[in-house]
């Protein structure tokens, strides 16, 4: 009998991966590098076309061997033990519970060893290597850095080793630090888990093996060595440390040098000596000595790092502080000074007088007639309105205040570019064509004296309209690189062409506009964009396909982009903090961006930390979108190292080395040898519009709030401390009121000059609104090519009596508010369909005390509004004067008859407002007895005369209505008409007042 064998199982095919999901992988990996690949390689054409390419490759070299260096000190340091660790296990591991409860954790991490060997060093790796990165400017400091000529108080070190080595030297022991508690915790866990440590076990019984002692002794006497290196670096960083509580100064104070720097010194010497305990037992096998060494270090610390310095605070320092810190104090006001190029400020006192008397401005005729009226602030809307010409046209919310010599008399100016704002195209406009090909640029400069105004209150404009026409002669008006400017444009086209870009509009074209082909082929303003790779590459970067296939991306096209100057300025210069003003000026034929550059530490011995952001915010930054405070940086130390400028055609960026004596600038210099040019080549012209910077002087003044007090013993009582007076015209009060530029005659000087001003009250939440001092910094920097002003950047400080009555500004706009007669017609001005808007509240110090000048403007409520001046405040002392015209003003204060004659001397009157209700005057009764003295009627000449000007005048009202209502419906030929009108009407007005004997 047989039986059959059972059939044998067929063996089951292996499944087949399918080729979808390495496809997909591998597609996915090829997008991202595309990606990566389009943003690294158009940043090197973006810096190559401005010709900074050493900028680009000395940081990403430099970032680049710092991530290789910092991933491979990580990766190693764990990596080796981890691989130590596992290499050195026992062959057998003891047989006990605690070996029995770890052998499933060993069984489920086998499978993945040599993958967690091998990625978990990367990981570390990666990170480490992403944070060594971000430290390549410290790292470039400490190798270019060099000596500063100066010592610290304590050491008597010179300031380059705070300045450049120190940051350096606590870099590394910080990173090796973090390597090495990595790599022991590793070793730890590695060691235990396979049994090389125990933490259980029989008395008596090794709980190490000799491999794991070895290991972890070494680890942890090179943890001590660094622990003992940070001690000792921080008897160096104490003089930088920021204090706490009440006390006021920065620096190492009595009981840092007498107790915690000594005790920083003991604390570093014992971590060697106990780090030689961990070296012994690598040999002896004992770690008792280690770990007795351990809490030794930590009772130490605290009692010695802790406990001794509070006792000394307590029972040496505080019943005796003001003359155990006067040494120490002193040592901050110096420092400090010096640190914010403080030292020769030239400190006078200002007995001001608080009575107006006649002729009093005599001898600050100069000073007077300069004053500005023209709030930057505020007449943007009148700008707009009046000088947009088109809707796609715009202007900055805060224009800028600058200097320029008209027929050989230097003005205050404020000024503005017209910039494009692709917001004002309607949406039918709205396309890819229009966006980045037509619409590309904006078009010409406007100017208005500072000091007087226009018909109505208008600005005055002395340069303005399409084509530019004005004082400021030939200069190229296209502003390609702007603060509004689009994101990005292509720009040229093929030759022989008139081009399609929108130049400017003109009516007598037949199309409305001329158009304008920009001449790439002599003029290199961004990246050529006519090569396919390069089409693709930019299609990349900006998401948009329209790049790759529009017939208007030429071989002719270059391609404009990061077009903001202050964005452009700081990725050449990655080295600066950049002003939070951006303010343009016409030099030499051509429209500049002027934006400032900072270099800062915070690593100077002994001087005051202060926030660049909080002191730099004020009541323009609060409501400004287009002036920024500085970002929120801790610094003591500041210099305004680089002036930059950006041209808004070709949008070429230009670094001049400024302040030749700052260290830190001379080591960037060093980092980028080919970045910075000479002050040597910088125009008269240039020269003539820099000027002090704004933020500069917000953070000195800031600090001279405390440091003009320069006794240490007067400093520690507090008693003589300012603030900066909080801006009456801000909805928020408190913030503090911005300063101003503005020509003026500080008292003992010679002559006026363009200054930048700010005011002190008292310190202190409930003090008065009284003025302390007066600060002014000579803004103007010459005209002379390559040589700036021996008195640029000269600051004079007026501290005033201790017991002034001079009103601060909040007490002198409350004095306008209280007045009976502002008040009363202040509330005229605003009746019906009009508000009022007071402009920024100027202080100067003329007629032998303070005086105070506001602006004041209407506009209408609703509709189309925009601000034109029409009164002026000013007081001075307890008399205000409140007229159409600031001459008429000055004139109510002192007398009848203020001495001088101010910018609006013999401008046409504003309308007077009535101050009593119509029918309330006597001789509106028609039956009314004339009086013995009244005047004589008029004859009927005059009569005549007089209504012919009063319909004169009437028409002229109403054609300005009608242009301005052209002027917003961008309907030029009717605007035309209403000129016309309007210079009839004046003339029939001439006429009429000619024929009155006026």
């Amino acid at each position: 009998m047989t039986f059959a064998s059972p059939p044998r199982p067929r063996p089951v095919a292996p499944r087949r991966r399918g080729p979808l999901v390495p496809t997909l992988v591998t597609l996915g990996v090829l997008v991202v590098l595309l990606l990566v690949l389009a943003q690294v390689w158009t940043e090197v054409l973006w810096f190559s076309q401005l010709g900074f390419t050493e900028v680009l490759r000395t940081e990403w070299v430099t970032r680049g061997l710092l991530f290789v260096l910092g991933f491979a000190v990580m990766a190693a340091g764990v990596g080796f033990s981890l691989s130590f660790a596992y290499r050195a296990r026992p062959v057998y591991a003891p047989s006990t519970q605690e070996q029995a409860n770890l052998d499933q954790y060993r069984e489920a991490i086998e499978p993945l060893r040599r993958l967690v060997l091998v990625i978990g060093p990367v990981v570390l790796g990666l990170f480490a290597g992403g944070a060594a990165s971000q430290q390549w400017s410290t790292v470039q400091l400490w190798l270019n850095g060099g000596r500063v000529g100066v010592t610290d108080p304590q050491w008597d070190v010179d300031l380059g080793f705070y300045l450049f080595t120190l940051p350096g030297l606590r870099f590394v022991v910080s990173f090796l630090m973090a390597v090495l508690v990595l790599s022991s915790v590793a070793a730890v866990a590695t060691h235990y888990l396979y049994g090389g440590l125990r933490i259980g076990g029989g008395a008596g019984a090794p709980r190490t093996t000799r491999a794991a002692r070895v290991h972890l002794s070494v680890l942890g006497a090179l943890v001590l060595l660094l622990v003992a290196a940070n001690y000792w670096l921080d008897r160096y960083s104490i003089l930088t440390k920021q204090q706490t509580g009440e006390q006021r100064w920065q620096g190492a104070g009595f009981t840092d040098v007498h107790a915690v720097i000594p005790s920083k010194a003991i604390l570093a010497v014992a971590a060697v000596v106990v780090a030689g305990a961990f070296v012994a037992t690598a040999f002896t096998g004992n770690w008792r000595l280690p770990a007795i060494g351990v809490g030794l270090m930590v009772v130490a610390a605290v009692v010695v790092g802790g406990v001794y310095p509070a006792v000394v605070q307590r029972f040496q320092v505080q019943p005796n502080q003001q003359d155990a810190e006067s040494e120490y104090i002193q040592r901050n006001i110096d420092a400090t000074l010096s640190a914010y190029d403080l030292r020769d400020i030239e400190i006078s006192e200002y007995d001001a007088k608080v009575t107006a008397e006649p002729g009093a401005l005599r001898e600050d005729a100069e000073t007077t007639s300069s004053i500005r009226l023209l709030d930057p602030n505020i007449v943007s809307p009148s700008f707009k309105q009046l000088q947009q010409i088109r809707g796609f046209y715009n202007f900055p919310d805060s224009l800028s205040v600058d200097r320029y010599t008209i027929e050989g008399e230097s003005r205050d100016t404020v000024i503005a570019v017209r910039e494009l704002d692709l917001a004002g195209l309607n949406d039918a406009q709205r396309n890819w064509t229009n966006d980045t090909t037509v619409y590309t640029h904006g078009f010409g400069v406007v100017a208005a004296y500072g000091n007087t105004r226009g018909a109505r209150g208008a600005p005055a404009f002395w340069e303005g309209g399409i084509p530019s026409q004005g004082q400021l002669g030939e200069y190229e008006p296209r502003i390609y690189f702007g603060q509004q400017s689009p994101e990005y444009s292509i720009v040229g086209g093929p030759e022989g062409t008139d081009g399609w870009e929108f130049d400017y509009p003109d009516d007598e074209t037949g199309t409305g506009s001329v158009p304008f082909r920009f001449p790439t082929q002599d003029v290199s303003a961004g990246p050529s964009v006519g090569s396919l790779w390069h089409k693709a590459l930019y299609a990349l970067k900006f998401g948009d396909e329209q790049l790759l296939f529009s017939e208007r991306v030429n071989e002719n096209s270059q391609i404009l982009y990061d077009r903001d100057p202050r964005e452009r300025v700081a990725k050449v210069a990655p080295f600066l903090d950049l002003d939070g003003r951006v303010y343009p000026a016409v030099v030499d034929g051509r429209v500049k961006w002027i934006i400032d550059g900072y270099t800062t530490s915070d690593q100077y011995p002994y001087a005051a930390v202060r926030s660049l952001e909080d002191a730099t915010t004020d009541s323009l930054t609060e409501r400004s979108a287009t002036v920024q405070a500085l970002q929120p940086k801790q610094v003591n130390y500041i210099r305004n190292s680089v002036k930059a400028t950006v041209d808004a055609y070709d949008g070429s960026v230009d670094l001049y080395a400024w302040d030749t004596e700052d260290p830190i600038l001379k080591a960037w210099t060093k980092v980028f040898p080919t970045t910075l040019q000479p002050m040597s080549d910088i125009s008269g012209d240039l020269m003539s519009h820099i000027r002090y910077p704004e933020d500069l002087f917000k953070v000195q003044r800031a600090l001279l709030g405390q440091y003009h007090v320069t006794s240490a013993a007067e400093f520690f009582s507090g008693n003589d401390f300012w603030q900066n007076p909080g801006d009456p015209t801000a909805t928020n009060s408190d913030v503090p009121q911005p300063p101003y530029y503005l020509t003026l005659q500080m008292p003992g000087e010679q002559d006026a000059t363009f200054s930048l001003m700010s005011t002190f009250i008292p310190g202190g939440g409930n003090a008065r609104n009284v003025l302390t001092g007066y600060l002014a910094v000579d803004a103007e920097a010459g005209n002379t090519p390559g040589k700036v002003s021996e008195t640029y950047g000269k600051m004079r400080l007026l501290e005033l009596p201790r017991d002034s009555t001079v009103p601060g500004p909040g007490q002198a706009s409350a004095n306008f508010t209280a007045d009976p007669k502002v008040s009363n017609e202040l509330n005229i001005l605003q009746r019906g369909d009009s508000s009022v808007r007071r402009g920024n509240l100027l202080t100067l110090p003329v007629g032998g005390g303070l005086l105070y000048v506001q602006p004041v403007y209407v506009q209408a409520a609703s509709g189309t509004t925009f601000p034109l001046l029409q009164r002026v405040l000013v007081s001075f002392g307890d008399e205000i004067g409140f007229a159409e015209t600031l001459d008429g003003a000055l004139d109510q204060v002192f007398g009848g008859d203020s001495g001088a004659d101010a910018g609006d001397a013999g401008a046409e009157p504003v309308p007077e407002v009535p101050t009593e209700a119509p029918g309330e005057d006597a001789t509106d009764d028609p039956t009314a007895e004339p009086s013995a003295d009244a005047t004589p009627a008029p004859s009927a000449d005059a009569t005549d005369a007089r209504t012919a000007l009063d319909e004169a005048l009437q028409r002229a009202r109403q054609a300005i209505v009608e242009g301005q209502e052209a002027l917003a419906d961008n309907d030029f030929a009717a605007y035309g008409e209403a000129q016309k009108r309007l210079d009839q009407a004046l003339a029939d007005a001439i006429a009429a007042e000619e024929r009155l004997g006026g």
